[in-house]
């Protein structure tokens, strides 16, 4: 799957989510800790293939899937640059020192394994917007 294809289709279930929780009258807190990992996986258990063996994207504690991806990964699922004889198709707006670019056969990625910022509810409330396409429009650039 692409990039794009990933962004779009979680962006669609993240906001399904979103509007639910709205509906119930939940407060912008409540829904950010709906959102913590533990309920997700009872609660919204389509929502990540990683929730139907309870394993963590990250190992923390208190996982807030609210972003689900950062607003400071970018990527651009055609290639960004060649870089010798690869194709760099993502990388870190702000170089995260918990980050690294991993190479993939020919295709260099960023990895943000051991990044764990955006999963912070701290994190999540300061950059909060219901509309998650919103916290994440600057990911894809392929139109820049």
């Amino acid at each position: 799957m692409s990039y794009i294809s990933w962004f779009n289709k979680h962006g669609n279930k993240h906001k399904v989510i979103v509007e639910k929780l709205q509906a119930k009258g939940l407060s912008k807190e409540e829904i950010v800790d709906y959102f913590d990992f533990d309920n997700m996986v009872k609660s919204e258990s389509d929502f990540c293939y990683l929730y139907a063996e309870k394993k963590k994207c990250h190992d923390v504690k208190h996982l807030n899937c609210y972003l689900c991806a950062c607003p400071l990964f970018r990527f651009n699922s055609n290639g960004i640059e060649k870089i010798g004889e690869k194709t760099a198709f993502s990388y870190c707006e702000v170089n995260s020192k918990f980050g690294h670019q991993g190479i993939f056969g020919d295709a260099i990625h960023q990895d943000c394994s051991r990044c764990t910022v955006p999963h912070s509810k701290k994190y999540v409330l300061k950059n909060y917007d219901e509309n998650w396409f919103s916290i994440m429009a600057s990911c894809d650039v392929e139109n820049e």
